[in-house]
């Protein structure tokens, strides 16, 4: 849930380190001493004391759900219900809850009204060529400009009595921290950070929320869901051909659309298909809670029972994903021009979590990645063709993805950067990678997992991650099998995956007449973290620049400057970046005389 740019920046700091930590987990000596601990209903929970944060307690929940289980037509469901889990309950949210319920119905009534009209009579003129879009309140009817504003007038009456952001408020008063979540292909997650002795108040506001949640502003959120889609993806430079390139990639695959939505499906959401779905996926049955921090398992084990034990397993079993990747029979490529520097992606099919051939692939990338890296010293320090470049491997639930991504440099073209991966892939693929170049490797895995099990906060992340994909023992019985890694097996995948028909390219060129500056600080990040991670940046800048509120920066501040001290040492370089940059926004509010707030 995007509620402030810093809380974003926390979020994707926290995908960024669940991404790192699989399938590469910590070094051997490293075992988590994890609890399992399951209710009669189904819920599961990962109990994991440590006291090296005193006081401190990583709590979070998650929902094995994301938009790999969603349909046509219900598309971005999943990012939907994260912020739907956030607007409260009949205990929180509201000054008067059987007041609120009769809102409630009043805008179902009006929107069913509505939506008969829109996907009847609209999608009619649509088809007809009437109409250029259906969904465009421009082209409305009459009656639906009448009902239209029979919503607005509703939602804005149900204002009147809605607390805003009480969930936050209740948590922030008694001193916990850091309340946020995040939607995935394959997960949904919540957690939040709480003093030792407030773990009750975790327990019972989540598992309300759980038991007693409303869809309170389910048609009012619609639009923020479009503004954030508008920030990460439409007004981004390459977002929405991103966007294209994941969906020719995955042709068969539900990673087939993207995790916040297909446009007309944000807008055709019905209460019956929410209540639906919820009655599948948020059932304690396909919930798992991940507890990491300063307490006792025999002092909080009754707390989880006495208020988790009340949610009803649900009546139908999740169903499983079907639908796999079909292979792919030949080379498939996009070529995009827009206002961004030249740039490449070259991406294969590869391989789901825990995978056999998951391990090495993940050592060749990291063979690959990093200043020492073979990217890096070939067309970064050597032929001086980019200004970033990098390999990455994507595992997820039912698939995965192994990419090169690069950024030109000077006068060279994104030919000259394929080419050169064609170089590097073509030496991994003939010759074995020197056993003092892949030990050294090893030894960068066990160095960041290490850093990455030193915070309550991204431990609880990283077992939440791995439980949802297939187990949280993967991370202590990683570590082994990427120390098993030989060349030998590197050489093998190199030839196995990266097959020419396998691969999906992605050209982005300069239209003519776009010169854009790039911020030197900006582009120095990207020599290891990638364009991607760039394109990421850009968009919460862009965000940051339309944020008037000082005050809520000061505070979001804060808030990263804690969130820093935990991070990956690979996102260290991105938060300094960001705070720097938020530390400037906050400067021309306060010159402006807008440096008001608390």
């Amino acid at each position: 849930m995007i509620r402030s740019i810093v809380s974003a920046l926390a979020a994707a700091a926290c995908v960024a380190a669940a991404a790192i930590v699989s399938p590469a987990p910590p070094c051997a000596a490293q075992q988590l001493d994890v609890q399992e601990f399951t209710l009669d209903n189904g819920m599961k929970f990962l109990l994991y004391p440590r006291t090296e944060e005193p006081n401190i307690i990583a709590a979070g929940w998650l929902a094995k759900v994301g938009s790999v289980n969603e349909r046509p037509g219900i598309t971005g469901i999943s990012h939907f219900f994260e912020h739907m889990m956030f607007k409260g309950t009949n205990t929180i949210g509201t000054k008067d809850a059987a007041k609120d319920k009769e809102f409630r119905a009043k805008q179902k009534a009006v929107r069913d009204e509505l939506m008969k009209l829109q996907l009847g009579e609209q999608y009619k003129r649509y088809k007809a060529g009437e109409i250029d879009d259906p969904w465009n309140p421009a082209n409305d009817t009459p009656k639906m400009r009448e009902l239209r504003g029979e919503l607005a007038k509703l939602m804005r009456e149900q204002l009147d009595i809605t607390q805003k952001n009480e969930f936050d408020r209740v948590y922030t008063s008694m001193g916990a921290s850091g309340m946020n979540a995040f939607t995935s292909e394959d997960v949904t997650f919540y957690f939040i950070n709480v003093p030792a002795n407030k773990f009750e108040l975790w327990a019972w506001m989540e598992s309300d929320r759980l038991t007693n949640s409303v869809f309170r502003e389910f048609y009012a959120e619609r639009d923020v869901v479009h503004e954030e889609r508008r920030l990460r993806t439409e007004s981004t430079p390459t977002g929405v051909f991103q966007e294209q390139f994941e969906a020719m990639f995955w042709m068969s695959s539900p990673y087939h659309w993207p995790v916040i939505g297909w446009t007309s499906d944000l807008n055709s959401y019905t209460m019956e298909q929410a209540a639906d779905y919820y009655d599948i996926y948020y059932r304690p049955n396909n919930l798992v809670g991940v507890i990491v921090g300063d307490f006792r398992p025999e002092e909080i084990k009754p707390l989880i029972s006495r208020y988790f034990s009340r949610l009803e397993r649900g009546p139908r079993e999740v169903p499983p994903v079907v639908t796999l990747e079909m292979p792919q029979m030949a080379e498939q490529r996009m070529n995009a021009e827009g206002d961004f520097q030249p740039q490449i992606e070259v991406r294969y099919k590869a391989v789901p979590f825990r995978h056999a051939d998951s391990y090495p692939l993940e050592v060749m990338a990291q063979v690959l990645n990093g200043r020492t890296g073979r990217l890096y010293k070939t067309m970064i320090d050597g032929k001086k063709i980019a200004s970033s470049a990098r390999a990455s491997l994507d595992i997820r639930k039912y698939g995965g993805a192994f990419s090169f991504e690069a950024e030109t440099k000077g006068e060279a073209s994104p030919a000259d950067l394929e080419n050169a991966w064609y170089e590097e892939l073509a030496r991994l693929q003939k010759e074995p990678v020197p056993e003092q170049e892949l030990q050294k490797v090893k030894n960068q895995f066990a160095a960041n997992t290490y850093r990455r099990l030193t915070s309550n906060f991204f431990i609880m992340v990283q077992l939440g991650m791995a439980e949802n994909m297939g187990g949280w023992q993967e991370l202590n019985d990683g570590p082994r099998k990427i120390q098993a890694v030989t060349a030998a097996d590197v050489q093998r995948v190199a030839n196995r995956y990266f097959d020419r028909k396998n691969r999906s390219v992605a050209t982005y060129v300069r239209a003519s007449g776009t010169d854009s500056k790039e911020d030197p600080e900006l582009a120095k990040l990207g020599e290891t973290m990638g364009p991607m991670v760039k394109q990421g940046i850009k968009r919460q800048l862009a965000q940051l620049a339309k944020e008037t509120d000082a005050g809520k920066l000061r505070q979001g501040l804060a808030q990263m400057e804690e969130r820093k001290a935990q991070a990956p040492a690979q996102m260290q370089p991105v938060l300094e970046y960001m705070a720097k940059k938020v530390q400037e926004r906050i400067a021309e509010l306060e010159k402006s005389g807008k440096g008001g707030g608390q």
